[in-house]
């Protein structure tokens, strides 16, 4: 059978930038060995497959691949599908919010959807967290060592190194300039003898409060054993450990917080994520992430029947 699909830069006003998201919005009819096969095919961070939804309350499920397995939840696939179905008219849009509900293996997503001159402008999505956090870390010479970064590099004055977990579990270094994070790199063998993997989290979210672009309010990158020394992947997937993160320091009072983090730069697909955070001092944080996207492509597959 032929299925049309899609590519959208996610997280950007920009082509060629942000994370490139592969959307199905019509996968009915194929199996769980079919998507995984065209996710490898593809072979993005994730291509995301929709189908109808039973619900009333849900207007369409979502299934979510990358070209190694399937994935429970990710933020990327919500902007990139609810920005793929409105702009190919399978969603009817309204004058200015249009609202959604995406059913992802890990439950209901409530979207919105902005429109500008009847087209979708920012897609946001709303999600509740718990935390664990805990202040056992690696020394500054440790982390330096494995960042290969200088120890004074180090953020100490206003934030401080934790490890928090949202359900993955993220190392989460400040640092104080943009600079800094741009330039590191792992290092595994010094990551090996450090107490870091004792901490069980295996990606490092590093951030600075610094950034030269005036729409954004945080760099960060993620960088850890998993990740290739020269990658600069996706943070989306972290910023919920980055609000509780934020929410964990006494000078964060009580009340609505709205920021920017940006990835990369101008060389290596640069994304701007939007964050509202409502920090209540409650064991559950509610955060909106939204973001903007742009098409890149369309095409048509055929996927043969499986034997």
């Amino acid at each position: 059978m032929k299925y049309p699909y899609y590519i959208a830069d996610v997280f950007t006003k920009q082509i060629f930038n942000g994370a490139q998201i592969a959307v199905f919005p019509h996968a009915e009819g194929l199996s769980q060995q079919q998507m995984q096969r065209v996710a490898r095919e593809l072979n993005l961070s994730e291509t995301v497959f929709v189908f109808p939804s039973d619900k009333p309350i849900t207007t369409r499920v979502m299934r979510i691949f990358s070209p190694q397995a399937e994935i429970d939840f990710a933020g990327h696939p919500i902007i990139a599908a609810a920005f793929v179905l409105a702009s190919c008219g399978d969603i009817q849009l309204s004058a200015a919010i249009t609202p959604m509900v995406f059913e992802q293996n890990t439950g209901p997503v409530k979207v919105n959807i902005s429109v500008e001159n009847d087209q979708p402008s920012f897609v946001q999505f709303t999600r509740k967290v718990t935390s664990i956090i805990d202040r056992f870390t690696p020394s500054d010479e440790e982390l330096a060592s494995f960042l290969s970064i200088q120890p004074s590099e180090l953020d100490h004055k206003k934030y401080a190194t934790r490890l928090v977990s949202c359900g993955v579990p993220y190392l989460v270094v400040p640092v104080w300039q943009y600079e800094s994070v741009r330039a590191a790199k792992f290092n595994y063998a010094a990551w090996s003898q450090s107490s870091a993997p004792q901490t069980a989290a295996q990606e490092i979210l590093l951030f600075s409060p610094k950034t030269p672009f005036a729409d954004s309010d945080f760099n960060a990158r993620l960088l850890g054993p998993r990740i290739g020394m020269h990658e600069d992947p996706p943070v989306g997937n972290a910023m919920p450990a980055f609000a509780s993160y934020l929410c964990s320091f006494d000078f964060m009072k009580k009340g609505t917080y709205t920021f920017a983090v940006d990835r990369g730069d101008q060389n290596s697909r640069r994304s701007v994520l939007n964050l509202e955070m409502d920090h209540k001092g409650e064991y559950t944080l509610t955060i909106r992430v939204g973001g903007a996207a742009v098409m890149v492509a369309e095409g048509v597959m055929t996927i043969p029947a499986e034997e």
